[in-house]
């Protein structure tokens, strides 16, 4: 079980997908979203692919390279607003003209990146149209005295610093973005692990008994409730 402390740089959305022909790059790409902030991602290697999944799972952000096989960048993006999902898409282009970029957004992208990029510009770029996406324009998530930064990946509550592995971090960060929302053990696990997510579908009460026992401990109000048969709910 993964026991690195909830510290450092990053915040940590939960699942993305990579939709990118060439190997290396989407290798290079999804490594550093993985090890940086601890995302999890899918890889797709052509627009067909890529638009099978986007329409199949739920996803907090989307990367999409504009030249694909099977079906380009645009046709897939079209293909995803045209259903009326919202999920934020940042498109790689190595296009930079203005024409080029303004047809991007105009058919739904909500921002790009020109080939070739900084790996630290397109994770800053990612972090923050996932805030935006669910809502939050700062990266301070809170619930009565808790509080979690996403950016240093810190948690105090009541003014009191709370150490947490890694894998209670983004238990806790999916529960506040969705505060008083039951949220299912499958829906946890969809999200916090990468498409075969089935072997480890024993965890999730593991994380939820550790989280409990650290955020109760000085504490007289739970804010981690199960609800019989549904998930777990977190509320004042």
């Amino acid at each position: 079980m993964d026991t690195l402390v909830a510290m450092g740089s990053g915040e940590n959305p939960v699942r993305v997908l990579i939709v990118e022909d060439e190997p290396r790059l989407a290798e290079n790409i999804a490594r550093s979203l993985r090890e940086s902030a601890g995302y999890a991602v899918d890889l797709a290697p052509d627009g067909e692919e890529g638009l099978f999944f986007a329409q199949s799972n739920v996803y907090d952000a989307v990367l999409l390279d504009l030249m694909l096989p099977k079906l380009d960048g645009m046709q897939v993006l079209t293909a995803i607003r045209r259903t009326g999902q919202h999920t934020p898409v940042l498109v790689l282009t190595a296009r930079d003209e203005k024409a080029s970029i303004v047809a991007l957004l105009n058919a739904g992208a909500d921002d790009y990146l020109t080939k070739p990029f900084d790996l630290g510009e397109l994770l800053a770029r990612v972090k923050a149209l996932i805030r935006r996406g669910k809502g939050q324009s700062l990266p301070i998530l809170s619930l009565a005295d808790l509080e979690l930064n996403t950016v240093s990946r810190t948690v105090e509550r009541g003014g009191r610093p709370i150490s947490l592995t890694a894998m209670e971090y983004r238990v806790l960060e999916y529960l506040l973005h969705r505060p008083r929302a039951v949220i299912s053990k499958t829906e946890l696990l969809e999200h916090l692990y990468d498409y075969n997510w089935e072997k480890f579908s024993n965890v999730i009460e593991v994380y939820i008994s550790g989280l409990r026992r650290k955020l109760e401990t000085g504490s007289s109000r739970p804010l981690i409730h199960t609800v019989r048969g549904q998930g777990h709910i977190l509320q004042d």
